[in-house]
């Protein structure tokens, strides 16, 4: 079985939080509209392991979810050429991992918040992905 990929994943709190994710056990990822946020989210896979970051208010990684299909046509865009996953909690960090800590942090210098600040999706080394968890004070579930 091929290891998970991770990812970063964006929403402002005000329109999707982590904690709504919580409540609602899964939703559908969807109102993505760059190109390579798309292409992003179509060469995700069932069991990829995405950091939840709050935008613009809060500006913080505060949970992890995980990917549970292949990217399928947008409901919010129908006929049209944009892509969508569905996705559900996992945990969320003990300790949100801030932006200003993330460009304070010198081995996440090649990290999307500080490399692709723009981007919505974006792929996250291993090594990334780990260090978040870890200034987060998160451990995943076996």
């Amino acid at each position: 079985m091929a290891k998970p990929q991770h990812w970063l994943i964006k929403s402002e709190p005000s329109v999707y939080a982590y904690a709504q994710l919580e409540k609602d056990q899964q939703t559908e990822w969807t109102g993505i509209r760059s190109f390579e946020a798309r292409n992003n989210l179509r060469a995700m896979k069932p069991g990829d392991l995405c950091l939840f970051y709050h935008s613009n208010e809060g500006k913080a990684v505060v949970g992890v979810a995980k990917v549970l299909t292949l990217a399928t046509e947008d409901s919010t865009a129908p006929g049209e050429d944009w892509a969508s996953v569905k996705v559900a909690p996992v945990i969320p960090v003990k300790q949100p991992v801030d932006l200003a800590t993330v460009k304070a942090t010198a081995a996440l210098k090649d990290f999307p918040l500080i490399t692709r600040s723009r981007l919505s999706v974006a792929p996250v080394t291993a090594e990334h992905f780990k260090l978040i968890l870890k200034m987060g004070k998160a451990t995943l579930p076996k």
